[in-house]
């Protein structure tokens, strides 16, 4: 098995490479998936969740208020920890799980974007960093996902810098450019994942 951890800030493009990696044969462990299903109603995540920051991050049908929570913890970075201390951990024992269920041969991706905030990277044998200009981030977070320019540039600011994600990167894929680009680009990182794999 080959286990590689895969991170990009926000607005990097992880979602559309892990997608592809998933097309080519790797098995994905998205922490960004496994996250929501720890706090789905009626999970204990849920009920950590809400006893720390009351029933304002919960909706009316008592699932989780996204959009309220983020509010709270994207402005405030001792909130955004302690949010991190309840939901972490049952990523954590979730993503060992589906793991140990992809077999000895697999290349195992997990897409953890809190990777290097969270000094994760002894953790695999490989990191891979999709690197695109924070200028460029901006401007998708802002044209293609609609968010305001000053909540797309707190939740930027929330993440590790574009440096201390380089400084971890055992590997760099550029995804400034295109879909027809990146493809180009995750053919071959794929292949140098075979490779290593191997």
């Amino acid at each position: 098995m080959l286990r590689i951890g895969l991170t990009g800030g926000i607005g990097a493009g992880k979602s559309e490479v892990s997608r592809q990696l998933a097309a080519r044969g790797a098995v994905i462990v998205d922490s960004d998936v496994i996250a929501r299903e720890v706090v789905a109603a009626g999970t204990p995540g849920l009920a950590a969740v809400a006893a720390g920051f009351g029933p304002g991050v919960l909706l009316p049908d008592g699932t989780l208020d996204r959009p309220a929570l983020g509010r709270v913890v994207f402005a405030d970075p001792v909130r955004l920890a302690e949010l991190n201390a309840i939901v972490h951990p049952l990523v954590r024992a979730r993503s060992a799980e589906l793991e140990a269920a992809a077999g000895p041969d697999a290349i195992v991706v997990h897409d953890v974007p809190l990777l290097a905030e969270n000094g994760l990277a002894p953790l695999y044998d490989l990191v891979v960093v999709i690197d695109v200009p924070d200028a460029e981030r901006l401007r998708r977070l802002v044209e293609l996902r609609g968010m305001a320019e000053d909540e797309a540039r707190a939740r930027m600011a929330a993440q590790a810098s574009r440096e201390e994600r380089l400084a971890i990167a055992d590997l760099v894929l550029d995804n400034s450019g295109d879909l027809e680009q990146l493809t180009d680009r995750v053919d071959g990182l794929w292949r140098e994942l075979e490779r290593r794999r191997s």
